[in-house]
């Protein structure tokens, strides 16, 4: 049996050094990236949201959202709204560290954190803000097949950004801006444990 590889996606993001954003213009958020082992290999949990949501409605998101008064940290924020969201409960979180602070084109300050749970898990998506949970195999965002460029104008000029296709979705927007961050900081790692994360079965 072959060791996890999550010990050593917890020192990465820890060599990192996650760089955060001071702008009190920006509405504080915290998302959950959460990536656990499925048939052979590991996955990141997404979900595409409702169209009774406020912000984004029908786009691909990771769980999370806006910060609560009551929310003693982002980090807080991130665990509540990915119970809320897709019923994965705070204890069964084991958070493995963070990448960069965003700001989005929504104005919010997006505070992305990396954890894992066990698997197979029981979510249960809250109805009215999550119309279809999505399991994507790191393996293929990391297909180049998958990999496109979203071109808009912003404020008069030509801005490009990533974005990923699966199973007939576009991941685009602020979301696939950290995924591309956390792909990137994964392809950097040594080869063993980008082939333990993508390529090989896993307890």
């Amino acid at each position: 049996m072959e060791p996890s590889p999550i010990p050593e996606v917890r020192r990465l993001l820890s060599e990192h050094g996650a760089k955060e954003i001071d702008d009190p213009s920006l509405a504080p958020a915290g998302v959950m990236i959460l990536i656990y082992p499925k048939d052979g290999e590991f996955c990141v949990l997404l979900n595409k949201r409702s169209e009774k949501v406020e912000h984004h409605k029908g786009e691909i998101s990771f769980p999370g959202g806006g910060r609560d008064p009551e929310d003693g940290s982002l980090e807080a924020t991130a665990l509540r709204e990915t119970h809320e969201e897709m019923g994965v409960r705070p204890e069964d979180v084991e958070l493995l560290g963070r990448i960069d602070d965003m700001a989005t084109r929504s104005r919010f300050l997006m505070r992305p954190y990396i954890g894992t749970i066990p698997y197979p898990y029981d979510f249960r998506p809250f109805e009215a803000e999550v119309a279809e949970v999505l399991e994507v195999p790191l393996s293929t965002l990391m297909d180049e097949a998958n990999f496109r460029e979203e071109v808009r104008i912003v404020d008069g000029e030509l801005s490009v950004s990533p974005a990923y296709a699966y199973n007939g979705h576009v991941v685009f927007g602020a979301t696939a801006r950290v995924l591309s961050q956390f792909l990137d900081l994964l392809q950097a790692a040594p080869t063993p444990l980008k082939e333990a994360l993508w390529n090989t079965s896993q307890p």
